[in-house]
């Protein structure tokens, strides 16, 4: 079956790990918590998570990943709560323009946490070569170089920025979205956890604007997908039945 759309996605990746367990003690070492493991479960990260959530809408999906890091999360089994965060961060080597073999895609997604893989000069470099649509999330503060570029980026990012560009998306958690003075809200939703929420918004945001060429009803429908993604623990891809569900909002 030939698949909706094709997408090149472009980013940094990571292992999400998670470690469950209880604790009954405080260590009589230090005044920390001890952790009695239970289970460990790990779940793709990063681009990897935007990448499983393209999947998720039948898209094809061309990946160029740049190292993989790992981030690890200790979490009190009974309460849900982290005790803590360990990042293995990897700095990658800047992907270069000669990587892209094919660009005969839909769309360009960049998932740029910036950890070298993306860099402002690859940015110049892919919107001279490519004239089709590029949605991006990133960390970098300035955004002046991403213009022309759907860009999102959330609402503690947005109060780092140093300059701004025409197509600016500010997801602001419970608030909704935000994009060219209008706020887009967000349905109640029992909130889990918020990692990987930004992934899924990406990822929906691309898929409907290529299904509608409306960037409203893309943010509009990419909400609706961040808030199925809060209500799960950890980093979570649609389901045939999430998607189903917010089609028909």
């Amino acid at each position: 079956m030939t698949k909706k759309f094709k997408i090149l996605l472009i980013g940094d990746t990571c292992i999400d790990e998670y470690k469950y367990g209880t604790v009954d003690r405080i260590s009589p070492e230090a005044p920390v918590p001890v952790l009695k493991h239970i289970d460990t479960i790990t779940r793709p990260g990063m681009a990897a998570n935007v990448e499983q959530n393209l999947l998720s809408f039948d898209c094809e999906v061309i990946s160029i990943f740049g190292e993989q890091s790992i981030k690890t999360r200790i979490i009190d089994e009974r309460s849900k709560q982290h005790i803590v965060r360990i990042d293995n961060d990897v700095i990658s080597q800047p992907c270069t323009i000669d990587k892209i073999a094919d660009l005969n895609v839909d769309a360009i997604v960049i998932s740029d946490y910036n950890k070298g893989f993306i860099t402002y000069n690859f940015i110049d470099s892919l919107k001279e070569i490519y004239d089709g649509p590029i949605f991006v999330d990133t960390k970098k503060q300035d955004l002046i170089f991403f213009d022309g570029c759907y860009v999102k980026i959330n609402e503690h990012e947005f109060n780092q920025i140093k300059s701004t560009c025409s197509d600016l998306i500010v997801t602001l958690g419970s608030k909704g979205a935000k994009f060219k003075e209008h706020i887009y809200p967000a349905m109640n939703a029992d909130v889990v956890d918020v990692c990987g929420a930004g992934d899924t918004f990406l990822a929906a945001m691309c898929y409907k604007f290529l299904e509608s060429n409306n960037i409203e009803i893309a943010i509009k429908f990419a909400i609706l997908a961040a808030s199925i993604s809060v209500q799960h623990s950890g980093t979570y891809a649609l389901t045939p039945n999430d998607i189903l569900s917010i089609s028909n909002k």
